[in-house]
């Protein structure tokens, strides 16, 4: 666990209630958390179940991996270590954009549950769903879109998840996905499903995204 290191600081509660934020939005904010390996689909699928809200009235955003390397955690590797921070920082972030009443959208491949279990603890009950991608290490290095699993095969890239790091996948997830047998509108359509079961969303027949 990070270490506290600022004192004499106070939590300050925003005038505007989070019950406040669903009427004026519509729907409460929530953390979609996909994860998987590399290539098994995580950033395709987030957009196109951003796509498929924002079509619905819902206040959206995907917060992708390698977006986040570019600013926020640009000094931020590979190791262990830092993947741990790298989740970290993002299950703050992510949990800021709930609170905010946004369903925010990680794409992290986020390799060790105990990292995505600390980000599930930052949000209240029934506001983190975790979404695993699930495609076997031979299908993603079929696809390899950035070559990457080329590169860790040749050793050009080191603790690479799936071949020299590994993935623990999701125990007991709110949805799985499997991303080879579906295709990306069939995804993304059965997370909208889900959310709408769950009462997170409106059903379709409605014109915005109500909370039930």
């Amino acid at each position: 666990m990070t270490q506290q290191k600022a004192s004499n600081i106070k939590w300050h509660h925003a005038a505007i209630t989070h019950e406040d934020r669903r009427k004026r939005l519509g729907h409460s904010g929530a953390v979609l958390w996909f994860t998987g390996l590399s290539a098994s689909g995580k950033s395709t699928l987030a957009c196109a179940v951003e796509y498929l809200l924002f079509q619905k009235g819902c206040l959206t955003y995907v917060l992708d991996g390698d977006n986040i390397r570019h600013g926020l955690n640009s000094n931020l590797g590979f190791s262990p270590a830092d993947r741990e921070e790298n989740i970290r920082r993002i299950g703050e972030v992510a949990k800021l954009f709930s609170d905010a009443g946004v369903i925010a959208m990680t794409a992290f491949i986020s390799p060790y549950a105990r990292d995505r279990e600390s980000a599930r603890k930052l949000l209240a009950p029934g506001k983190f769903i975790e979404i695993y991608c699930k495609c076997s290490v031979e299908e993603c290095e079929k696809r390899d879109p950035k070559g990457l699993y080329k590169k860790a095969r040749a050793g050009q890239v080191k603790e690479f998840t799936g071949i020299d790091a590994p993935y623990e996948a999701p125990a007991n997830p709110e949805l799985v996905v499997d991303t080879v047998a579906d295709t990306v509108e069939k995804a993304a359509q059965k997370v909208v499903a889900f959310l709408e079961k769950s009462g997170l969303i409106g059903r379709s027949s409605e014109s915005c995204c109500c909370c039930q």
